[in-house]
């Protein structure tokens, strides 16, 4: 579900006071784990943190008038979604990458609710059910010129035939 907000505080305006309390603190832990060469915005609908386009202009190949996308967050219908694109950097078709391995050791070692993860899209309903300080590594294991070397890698990749996924 998409939001027509055009700022995070908008944003946050819209939601339901027990959604708005677990997404403000998801997006506290993004924040105070992110690396200085990302930038909070609103992109596709939700609260987005990108490359901006002076730390890399060409911008997202899909479409390059948007910043690259590094993470998002976003309340939906049934539950609250953490969009993490830098784990899935690199994933041939049948294999994950040692960030998305190290991720689902990290949470189930959290001895949280089970991880509900698709891709780079991690599920949840409850605050309680997500351990924080794993979603805080996992922003700070990418700071975001190891992120823009792992796109454009994967982009040489996909074009030389190398990759079956698109990044």
């Amino acid at each position: 579900m998409q939001s027509a907000a055009t700022s995070v505080d908008a944003y946050l305006d819209t939601l339901p006071d027990e959604r708005r309390a677990i997404v403000e603190a998801v997006r506290d832990v993004i924040l105070a784990n992110l690396d200085s060469g990302y930038r909070e915005t609103m992109q596709y609908g939700m609260i987005g943190y990108a490359v901006p386009h002076d730390v890399f202009p060409a911008g997202y190949h899909c479409d390059p008038k948007q910043p690259l996308p590094f993470a998002g967050l976003a309340s939906q219908k049934n539950h609250i979604s953490l969009y993490l694109m830098g784990l899935y950097f690199g994933c041939a078709s049948d294999q994950e990458t040692d960030e998305v391995k190290w991720f689902r050791d990290a949470w189930a070692k959290a001895g949280k609710k089970q991880l509900d993860m698709g891709k780079s899209c991690v599920r949840f309903k409850k605050l309680e059910d997500v351990p924080l300080d794993v979603i805080g590594e996992a922003v700070r294991r990418m700071p975001a010129q190891l992120y823009i070397e792992r796109y454009q890698q994967g982009l040489a990749a996909a074009g030389s035939g190398r990759s079956s996924r698109k990044v």
